[in-house]
Parts: C-alpha cells; sequence; structure tokens
C-alpha cells in the first residue's frame, strides 16, 4: 500500500489468528443457516437432497477458501481481492470488483443482515403496522415505504454499528469475540437437545414430500434444483472471503490469514450440517414448504418451537438476533477495509482515503458504507437482495481461483507460505463450479443476474473519470 496523506491515523497490525477465526465466523454465520432450508425444501422436495446442497456448498465454499488462501498467504494487504486482482489481472478488474462490492455485494448483505435483525426483533416486540397508503408508494418499480418499521429499525442498526466499528478496530473485535462464543455455545445447545428430543424422528430425514416425484427430479430437473437450493445454501456461507480485507490490520498475514480461512470455513460446515440435520429431524420437510410459501416465517423459529415450546422460541429469537447482529458489526468492520484501499489507489471518492488520526479507523469509508446501505435497506427484499449479490460474488470468487493458475505461472518461483491442497484438480473445480452456477442463474434468475450485472456496469463511468483524473 502507498503511504497515507500527512495528519492521519494508520492501520495497526493487531490481528492475531484466533481473533481472525472469530472474525471469519462472526461475518459468515448471520441469516442463511435459519432461513434458507425453507427455500431448499421447496425447491429440491426431499430432506436428503436438502442436506446433500448444504454438503455440496460446504465442499465447494471449502474448495474456494483453499483456492483463495494460495493468493491471499503470497498477496495478503488491505484490500483483500482488490490488491490481489490488480496485481493478478490489471487495475480495472480490481475496481470492477471493488465497485460491485460498494454496489451490491457487501452492502447487500449488511442491508439483507440488518433487514433479518430487524425482523426478528419485530417478532418479539411487534412494532407499528406501516399504513397503506404509505405501504403503496412507488419509485422506480419499488415500493421503499413497504413495511417502514422494520426497515426503519435495520437501518437504524446500521447507523449503531458505524459508529461502534468507527471508534476502534479492537471495540469491533471484541464484540465479535464475546457475541461468537455465546452464538455458537447456543447453536450446540439447540443441537444437542433437538437429536435428544423425543419429537424429532428419522423417519422425517427418509421421507420426501407428498408432491415428490422420483420421475420428474432426476436428469437436467434435478440438476436445476440442486443448482438453486445450492445458491440458497451459498448465501449462508457467503463472507468467508471478506477477512482478507484487513489483511493489513494481521500479525503474519502471510500464514495466520490462510489458516484461518480454512479452519472457519471448516467450523462453519459442522455447524450448518448439524443445524439443518436437526430441523429435518424435527420437522418433517412438509412444514419448512408451508413456511417458505407463507412467506411470513423463520424455519428455524418454527422448528425450535416446535420441541423446546415457548421458551424455545423465545431462545432462537435471540440467538437470531444475535448473529444478525453479530454478523453485520464484523461484515460493515471488514468492507469499509476495501473501500479505503480503493481510494487510496485513486480508484475511489478521494476523500475516503483517509484513517481518523485517533482510533486507526477508515471512518469515512465506514460512513460512505452506511449511507448506500441504508439505501439498499429501502430498496428490496431479502432474497432479491442476495440471490444478486450471490451471483456478482461468484464472478469474483472464480476468479480469485483462477487465480492460482495465473500465478503459478507468472511467478513460478515465488515464495508461497501455503499451497492450494489439491492443485490444479481442487481450483478446477470451483472455477468451473462457479461458471455454472453463473450461466444457471442466467436462466433460472435473470432479473436478479441482470440486475447484478447493471449495478457491476454502474462503475464504469466513475472508473473513467478516476483513472482519467490519475493521469
Amino acid at each position: 500500500m502507498k503511504s497515507s496523506p500527512p495528519n492521519q491515523g494508520k492501520l495497526v497490525r493487531s490481528i492475531g489468528l484466533t481473533s481472525a477465526v472469530v472474525l471469519i465466523i462472526s461475518s459468515v454465520i448471520g441469516t442463511g443457516v435459519f432461513k434458507k432450508v425453507a427455500p431448499m425444501s421447496a425447491e429440491l422436495q426431499s430432506p436428503s437432497l436438502v442436506l446433500i446442497a448444504w454438503l455440496v456448498a460446504g465442499l465447494i465454499s471449502l474448495a474456494g477458501t483453499l483456492s483463495n488462501a494460495e493468493v491471499a498467504s503470497m498477496l495478503a494487504d488491505s484490500g483483500g481481492e482488490f490488491v490481489y486482482f490488480r496485481k493478478i489481472y490489471n487495475r480495472f478488474f480490481a475496481f470492477l470488483f471493488g465497485w460491485t462490492n460498494f454496489a451490491v455485494i457487501r452492502t447487500a448483505s449488511i442491508a439483507s443482515i440488518a433487514y433479518v435483525f430487524a425482523q426478528s426483533l419485530n417478532s418479539v416486540f411487534p412494532f407499528p403496522i406501516t399504513a397503506a397508503s404509505l405501504s403503496d408508494v412507488s419509485f422506480l418499480g419499488l415500493h421503499p415505504l413497504d413495511n417502514l418499521s422494520v426497515k426503519l429499525v435495520a437501518i437504524a442498526l446500521i447507523i449503531f454499528l458505524t459508529y461502534f466499528n468507527y471508534k476502534g478496530l479492537k471495540l469491533g473485535e471484541n464484540l465479535s469475540r464475546v457475541l461468537t462464543a455465546l452464538m455458537t455455545t447456543v447453536m450446540l445447545l439447540i443441537i444437542v437437545l433437538g437429536l435428544l428430543s423425543s419429537v424429532g424422528s428419522f423417519e422425517n430425514i427418509t421421507t420426501n414430500s407428498v408432491r415428490y416425484s422420483a420421475d420428474a427430479m432426476s436428469g437436467a430437473t434435478l440438476f436445476k434444483a440442486l443448482a438453486l437450493a445450492c445458491l440458497s445454501a451459498f448465501w449462508g456461507y457467503e463472507g468467508w472471503a471478506s477477512v482478507g480485507f484487513i489483511g493489513g490490520e494481521m500479525k503474519n498475514p502471510q500464514r495466520n490469514l490462510p489458516l484461518a480461512l480454512i479452519i472457519g470455513t471448516l467450523i462453519i460446515m459442522v455447524l450448518y450440517m448439524s443445524m439443518n440435520f436437526v430441523y429435518l429431524y424435527i420437522l418433517p420437510i412438509d412444514e419448512f414448504i408451508k413456511i417458505y410459501e407463507s412467506k411470513n416465517g423463520i424455519a428455524a423459529v418454527a422448528v425450535v418451537s416446535h420441541f423446546l415450546g415457548a421458551w424455545g422460541g423465545m431462545l432462537i429469537s435471540g440467538l437470531i438476533l444475535v448473529t444478525t447482529f453479530n454478523c453485520a458489526s464484523t461484515t460493515l468492520l471488514l468492507a469499509s477495509r476495501l473501500f479505503y484501499a480503493m481510494a487510496h489507489d485513486k480508484m475511489f471518492f478521494k476523500s475516503v482515503d483517509y484513517i481518523h488520526p485517533v482510533y486507526n479507523t477508515p471512518s469515512r469509508a465506514l460512513f460512505i458504507q452506511a449511507i448506500w446501505t441504508s439505501l439498499l435497506v429501502l430498496s428490496g427484499t431479502f432474497d432479491q437482495l442476495t440471490d444478486m449479490l450471490i451471483f456478482a460474488a461468484f464472478i469474483f470468487y472464480g476468479a480469485t481461483a483462477f487465480g492460482v493458475f495465473v500465478l503459478r505461472k507468472k511467478m513460478p518461483d515465488a515464495h508461497r507460505p501455503y499451497k492450494v491442497i489439491g492443485y490444479p484438480v481442487v481450483p478446477a473445480i470451483f472455477v468451473l463450479f462457479c461458471i455454472v452456477l453463473i450461466v444457471n442463474t442466467l436462466i433460472e434468475k435473470p432479473e436478479e443476474a441482470l440486475s447484478g450485472l447493471g449495478l457491476m456496469a454502474t462503475g464504469l463511468p466513475f472508473y473513467y473519470y478516476w483513472t482519467r483524473k490519475k493521469e
């Protein structure tokens, strides 16, 4: 990184391996593990296929993690893939990555998580219902005032967490440690109590939906259904690579960053598979399909309420509040470093190239991120945002894994503190899967895919302006 202008603070290397693992877990476990089993059940209509989709998504994410780890061990710095792409490909592709994260990937992720936090709080302490006259207000085809009270709480959370993380990296890290410990303890408690519950049955795991047809769910139809279900599961795993954004604030990042990526992803995989097994063990799959079709419930709340009663419903609602609060905070903390790195390289708003002299945080990056994220909260629904950002994210995830091949050719003799296990098969599988997912999303969910591409394209005039100005 270039040196900072005078009268600024500086990023401090204070994050060790344990803290990095905690940040990965807290940036990933947010909403998907509680909500996505319902749409996946509706898509696949088979509990075994739902579990297979979660396993496939986990293994593919692990392949991406292993590939990302080799690149990160060589090029670790604040900004993550923005720095990697600049060296692997070119400044334009690095800019597209950074701009897309600002336009949709990271900011939409924060908006979606904050929205679910507000929804969950609303289920415990009901908010005022939005008047029909406000809900019907339309702007560019959107209904920004629909469910306004939930949206305002989500925006308030974003503002609060922005201020909290503005006050220092250690504050955000310590918060993540406490909340992640609480979160994993409660998740393990639910898993154990669920498996020991007399309410559950292995018959639920082996019994398909009454709508399931073995003849219909085969061949190309099965592949498409699995691909769409994996798209939902990937939202649960989304965010594992974002710890690379704080490479410039990690101790010994060449060693600790790849280790944290691998350890954190493995822990998340075990928790996700266990939680979803418990869901499908407790309730038959048709119950999850009903939850999805009602558009008005959270699968995890229905499951835990079923086998633990009212106090279980409060327990899982509290867990969702903790995880979404924690995930929003960590994602907000990490992403701001990317936008600062872009501005520092003169590929973002000039004023964002600023480190607070007292708190040593990218304060202006945090504030501009909060403004755009709040607008996204008003703009669309949870599922539209997540489908849009997963599509966009996997374009760049695939590019990072392909970068392993590029760097092996461009820099064959460079020191590699970590080499991807199973090279070249593991990164090749991940790259191919990214291509399949991208093409399948374009075909099956063209509106979300084209919206994601459209948001990427909005960066082109900015890139032209900033690069010309630099020259």
